[in-house]
């Protein structure tokens, strides 16, 4: 018996619901025999209601409608052929990231970035952190620091750093200072204990270690970065005096918190404690009372409830979405591509409105390239669902020309690959780490000139998005098309109404139609094609502005993308 598409839209979300009662069930069952975390599910296949939305009035803070780009500065560019990549070099690619004119479009488009830590450490990567109040000379100067700062404001780019305050490094002066005399003030910086408490860490690590004093001392993550000691009022003095001195002198636009949620421990409570989260609400106002425009987003590796919970009382003004990004990664694998919606829908309801930092991958993440095994047409509807989709997005360095890299971290971080010639063009010298060897192809310079490419792709959707404030700002809904292999969604703000449809598979569907209700009056209308190329049928819309059964083209093409913008018909 063949059915017709709504015939078939009942029957799949019945299936569905039936589906996710078994695994909801299922987890339940594992959760109550210690086992790990159950993941978040979706759990509507119908349209949901829009998600919470401010009104224009209260969307002002520069976050809002932001796109972000994570940037491991020693991988970026080097100016001066030591192999390392440094403040210079950053400040003369920022036209790659954005020039700052609006009337160009060969820059990517991002309007904020996020470094990686740039303090002086004992690591390359940065996150043991030996002072405060500098930078990392392998870098340049705290000057050149301040230069990189006025360019990219110059160029309407916001900088936030990576905020490294729940431990030090080993070989910070502090620790050492604790460690050589037992009456030094900084003995009270970090977490002693006179015998070992055994008690291992979140998954399983230890966390107590022998010092050469004879104490033991304590690391949430591993030996070389003792924790510092919150519930010493020395400590916060201490951390408001960084904060003032990162937003005040030196005009950085936030902080984005590493290992926030282990910040304050309650014996073996070790994540999330009471006392954390009072702390993060006076930090908060402590550094919106010296930059009300300052913004902080938090690293919350947690399940969506626990990081929800830094965001609903204003602790903090954002986290990321970890189980969202998870989510959208599987759900972009798997045939039922409906999943992509559902898992939005289902994230966005436990965040309050722009509270969200979304994301793919990051430097702690087997890179997307990896993660769909090198498949373009995959890469290119993960990034169209990221950035069409609400919340503020986050790219990760090279993400945009579909970098590789997998897990030791190192191979996670490698230099940017600008070019194909020598070194991938990120330097003249020999580089700290191996370029991959990919890089006479996968190079911003071969897909610049492609306009099928990746990078292509990753800049018209940030254009498009930084054009259009319903992508930014507007409600959201995802919704049945009939057709598993349909990522359908909408997003409206005043009074402009735009729909994502993409086929995700290899092979064609003309067996859909798109029940919908929008905000515009009844009438006759037609769909503006704003990404993508196809001839598109007109729709009427009904007394409550709805259309049902619409089909914008008769057979939608594997792997096609297409962003349309309602508009009436003259």
């Amino acid at each position: 018996m063949r059915y017709s598409w709504k015939e078939k839209v009942k029957i799949t979300t019945r299936i569905f619901r039936l589906t996710i009662l078994v695994l909801i069930v299922t987890l339940l069952i594992t959760a109550c025999g210690g086992g790990n975390r159950p993941t978040v599910l979706p759990v509507e296949t119908e349209a949901v209601p829009p998600t919470e939305t401010e009104s224009a009035a209260e969307a002002g803070k520069w976050w809002h409608s932001a796109v972000f780009y994570e940037i491991f500065v020693r991988s970026f560019y080097d100016s001066d052929g030591d192999g390392i990549g440094d403040f210079a070099g950053l400040t003369q690619k920022l036209d790659y990231l954005n020039d700052g004119d609006p009337n160009t479009d060969t820059d990517l488009g991002v309007t904020a970035l996020w470094l990686m830590p740039i303090f002086p450490s004992s690591s390359y990567h940065g996150y043991d952190v030996m002072d405060y109040y500098a930078v990392n000379p392998q870098y340049g100067t705290m000057d050149e620091f301040k230069t990189l700062l006025s360019e990219a404001h110059k160029r309407g780019i916001r900088i936030i750093i990576d905020y490294v305050i729940n431990h030090t490094s080993v070989n910070h002066p502090w620790f050492q200072q604790a460690l050589k005399d037992p009456t030094s003030p900084y003995v009270d910086y970090y977490i002693w204990s006179q015998t070992n408490p055994t008690y291992p860490g979140p998954w399983g690590q230890v966390v107590w270690h022998k010092a050469s004093n004879g104490l033991y001392y304590y690391c949430v993550f591993w030996s070389g970065m003792p924790d510092l000691n919150y519930r010493s009022p020395a400590v916060r003095d201490e951390i408001n005096k960084i904060t003032s001195f990162w937003l005040k002198d030196v005009g950085v636009d936030g902080f984005r918190i590493d290992g926030a949620r282990h910040l304050i421990e309650d014996g073996e409570i070790q994540a999330n404690s009471a006392d954390t989260h009072a702390y993060f609400k006076e930090f908060n106002q402590y550094v919106k009372s010296i930059n009300p425009d300052a913004m902080t987003v938090g690293e919350v590796w947690d399940g969506s409830f626990a990081a929800s919970q830094y965001v609903k009382n204003q602790e903090l003004d954002m986290v990321f979405g970890f189980d969202l990004a998870e989510g959208l990664i599987k759900a972009i694998h798997q045939p039922d591509t409906k999943l992509a919606g559902f898992w939005l829908s289902s994230e966005l309801r436990q965040y309050p409105a722009f509270t969200l930092g979304t994301f793919l991958t990051n430097h702690d993440m087997n890179r997307v390239a990896n993660q769909f095994m090198g498949n373009p047409e995959k890469m290119k509807n993960a990034a169209t669902v990221l950035l069409t989709s609400p919340g503020i997005p986050f790219l990760y360095y090279g993400e945009e020309i579909g970098m590789f890299g997998a897990k030791p971290d190192e191979m996670i971080r490698t230099p940017f690959q600008w070019s194909a010639g020598q070194h991938a063009g990120f330097t003249s010298g020999s580089p700290w780490e191996r370029v991959n060897s990919d890089y006479p192809e996968v190079n911003v310079e071969s897909e610049a000139a492609d306009p099928d490419s990746l990078f292509n792709l990753y800049r018209g959707l940030i254009q498009l998005r930084q054009a259009n404030p319903a992508l930014q700002l507007g409600d959201f809904r995802s919704f049945n098309t009939g057709s598993n292999r349909i990522y359908a969604a909408a997003r409206e703000y005043q009074g402009k109404s735009l729909l994502i449809l993409m086929n995700m598979g290899d092979k064609p569907v003309s067996d859909y139609g798109i029940d919908l209700k929008f905000t515009q009056p009844a009438g006759s209308y037609t769909f503006k094609l704003l990404m993508g190329a196809s001839a598109l049928a007109p729709v009427t819309l009904d007394a409550d502005g709805s259309m049902e059964g619409y089909q914008p083209v008769d057979e939608l093409p594997a792997n096609t993308r297409l962003i349309l913008e309602l508009a009436p018909n003259q």
